[in-house]
């Protein structure tokens, strides 16, 4: 049987649900499950957050899921940690796409789903973005410079997509790039962290907006400011 989590789900047809699914060994996988009804009704397992263990049948862009139980309980995510994931889950269905892709992303998506439900932080979260982009070959060296100079933790680099950073007038801390790269991160990191990996991400996901992140944005305002 296969292990993997829901990243989408909604109705297809009568008593039945499409689902974008990260599928540990697949990646991200399509597919059709039969909810069924009554007290045999599987709605409340086919939800994001849930391990899942499965098979799969079929070929081509859209599979079928059978034989689906609980692999363990639901993560416990809630306030910010529940917005986090959220946002994962958009990041995965974007950057994605709808080709079979990022085979080796299911545990690294647990362990931060694990880690938010610990304790919420933007550290785990910042991780898994450079986890994604090494995944997709998007990720860039963090340690040398465009010129194959190594990284100065008390220089300030600009990024120059398709090439690298650069040393000089750039915003980003040497020290920042380097923390990243151990992965190390300091709280006081955070933003220039988060500046970043949104850099890195746009050419993955594309310029619509994520709505997680404008979900994640209001709650941080005043409610007279929403």
């Amino acid at each position: 049987m296969h292990r993997g989590y829901v990243l989408h789900a909604k109705p297809y047809r009568e008593n039945s649900a499409l689902l974008r699914l990260l599928v540990d060994g697949l990646g991200r996988i399509d597919a059709i499950a039969r909810l069924g009804s009554g007290k045999r009704s599987l709605k409340s397992v086919i939800q994001p957050f849930q391990p899942l263990l499965f098979e799969l049948s079929g070929r081509g862009e859209l599979r079928s899921l059978s034989q689906i139980e609980s692999a363990s309980p639901a993560v416990p995510l809630t306030g910010d940690a529940l917005y986090s994931a959220l946002y994962l889950n958009e990041l995965l269905i974007r950057a994605l796409g709808q080709v079979q892709s990022g085979e080796s992303l299911f545990v690294p998506y647990h362990q931060t789903l694990m880690a938010l439900a610990r304790e919420f932080s933007q550290t785990p979260l910042r991780f898994f973005e450079l986890t994604l982009l090494d995944e997709l070959g998007c990720l860039p060296s963090l340690t040398l410079d465009a010129n194959g100079v190594a990284v100065d933790a008390a220089s300030h680099y600009r990024w120059l997509p398709e090439s690298g950073f650069l040393a000089g007038d750039g915003i980003i801390p040497g020290r920042v790039l380097l923390a990243l790269a151990a992965r190390e991160l300091l709280d006081a990191d955070w933003p220039h962290a988060k500046r970043l990996t949104r850099l890195l991400l746009q050419p993955v996901v594309g310029d619509k907006p994520l709505m997680s992140r404008q979900l994640f944005s209001k709650r941080e305002l005043p409610t007279n400011q929403q």
